[in-house]
């Protein structure tokens, strides 16, 4: 797949957020990198303060950062375009709750993880 059908569907992804949790994101970044830290077996990574951990002493830090990672995902799923487009969503998706201080075990009582 070629880097900007990759940034497409990420884009899309985070499109697919009904607008009231779009407009809900806060100083956050989303970007999309080749491979995750040597020796990390991760799809998609966040860094930052979630929402729900964010007080009035919140200020003047530098944007949270959503990574998602092509290499991974290419490897795991582009035998399928259809099943790779799914997957590239749902790690969005993932690590866009992470955003909002959903956690990974809360994803898992959702179904979500």
């Amino acid at each position: 797949m070629e880097e900007e059908e990759f940034e497409e569907i990420v884009a899309a992804a985070l499109d697919s957020l009904p607008p009231d949790l779009r407009d809900a994101m806060s100083n956050v970044e989303l970007v999309v990198e080749d491979e995750p830290p040597a020796g990390e077996p991760l799809l998609g990574l966040y860094q930052g303060v979630p929402l729900t951990l964010r007080t009035s002493g919140y200020a003047a830090v530098p944007p949270d950062k959503i990574t998602i990672y092509r290499g991974p995902l290419e490897r795991h799923f582009g035998h399928d375009q259809e099943l790779l487009q799914g997957q590239i969503r749902h790690v969005v998706l993932h690590e866009i709750a992470h955003h909002f201080g959903i956690s990974d075990e809360r994803l898992v009582e959702l179904d979500r993880y």
